[in-house]
C-alpha cells in the first residue's frame, strides 16, 4: 500500500510467559483515522503502544517483529525513544492534565524540545489549542490550572499538549469512556477534523464511534488481528465470521 505511514509485520507481545500478541501485521494510512476494535483483552491496546514504544516501561516485556514509520525500524535499540514519542503522541482514556496552568500545559513539550523565544512559544500554544477547538474557550484562561477545566476540556487540552510538538502520528487509547455524550460528540467531531491533518489511531470498544470517525478499521480478538478493512466494508460485509458477529453485537 504505497500511502502507508506505518508498517506492523508479524508484531508480537509477551509479558513473561503471557502472550498478549501474536503476529500482527497491518498498515495505517496516512492523514486517515483507523479505529482498533475488539472486546476488552483482545490486544487492541498493547498493539497500540508499541507504535510509541511505551512496552520500554513495563519489566519482562518482549516485543517481536518489526513496525516501520515512514520506513524506518521504530523497533531498532538504537531508535531514540523520546524522539520516538515526539512523532507519535499518546492520549489516554483519562484526562491526566499536568498541575500547571493551562498554557504551560500545551507549552511543556515545546519547553523541553525546542528552544523558542515567548513570543514563538506563544504562537504554538495558541494554534495547538485551536487545533483542539480548545483556543475560544480557555483564551481568557490561559494562567488556570488546568485541572480547573471540565473534563471535556482536559482531554482537549491534552490533545492540545500532544499536537504542539507537531506528532506526524496521535495514538488514542478510548479517548471518550470517561466523557459525557455531549463532551464525547465534541472530541468526536475534533478526530473527525485532526484526521485530515495528522494520522489518527483510535481504540475505542463503542462501535458507533468507530463507524463515525475512521476510515478504517481493524478488528482484534484474542492477541490476535482478525480483520482490517474500510470501515464501511468491515461493518457491512465482513468476510471473517467472527468480525461479523462482534460488530453486530453477538459478543463483548
Amino acid at each position: 500500500m504505497s500511502d502507508a505511514l506505518i508498517r506492523a509485520r508479524e508484531v508480537g507481545v509477551a509479558y513473561g510467559k503471557k502472550v498478549a500478541l501474536r503476529s500482527v501485521s497491518l498498515e495505517v494510512r496516512e492523514h486517515e483515522v483507523t479505529a482498533l476494535i475488539g472486546p476488552s483483552g483482545c490486544g487492541k491496546s498493547t498493539f497500540l503502544r508499541c507504535l510509541n514504544r511505551m512496552h520500554d516501561l513495563v519489566e519482562d516485556c518482549v516485543v517481536t517483529g518489526s513496525i516501520q514509520l515512514a520506513g524506518a525500524e521504530i523497533l531498532a535499540p538504537s531508535v531514540d525513544v523520546v524522539s520516538l514519542r515526539r512523532e507519535v503522541g499518546m492520549v489516554f482514556q483519562k484526562p491526566n492534565p499536568f498541575p500547571k496552568s493551562v498554557f504551560e500545559n500545551v507549552a511543556y513539550g515545546l519547553r523541553v524540545g525546542e528552544r523558542l523565544d515567548r513570543s514563538a512559544l506563544a504562537e504554538r500554544v495558541e494554534q495547538a489549542l485551536r487545533a483542539a477547538a480548545l483556543w475560544d474557550e480557555v483564551r481568557d484562561r490561559l494562567d488556570d490550572p488546568g485541572t480547573s477545566l471540565s473534563g471535556g476540556q482536559q482531554q482537549r487540552l491534552c490533545i492540545a499538549r500532544a499536537l504542539a510538538v507537531r506528532p506526524r502520528v496521535l495514538l488514542l487509547d478510548e479517548p471518550t469512556s470517561a466523557l459525557d455524550p455531549i463532551a464525547t460528540a465534541h472530541i468526536e467531531e475534533l478526530l473527525r477534523e485532526l484526521g485530515k491533518a495528522v494520522t489518527l489511531i483510535l481504540v475505542t470498544h463503542n462501535m458507533h464511534q468507530a463507524r463515525r470517525v475512521s476510515q478504517r478499521a481493524a478488528f482484534f480478538y484474542l492477541g490476535e488481528l482478525v480483520e482490517v478493512a474500510d470501515t464501511h466494508a468491515l461493518f457491512e460485509a465482513a468476510e471473517d465470521p467472527r468480525t461479523r458477529d462482534y460488530v453486530r453485537g453477538g459478543f463483548g
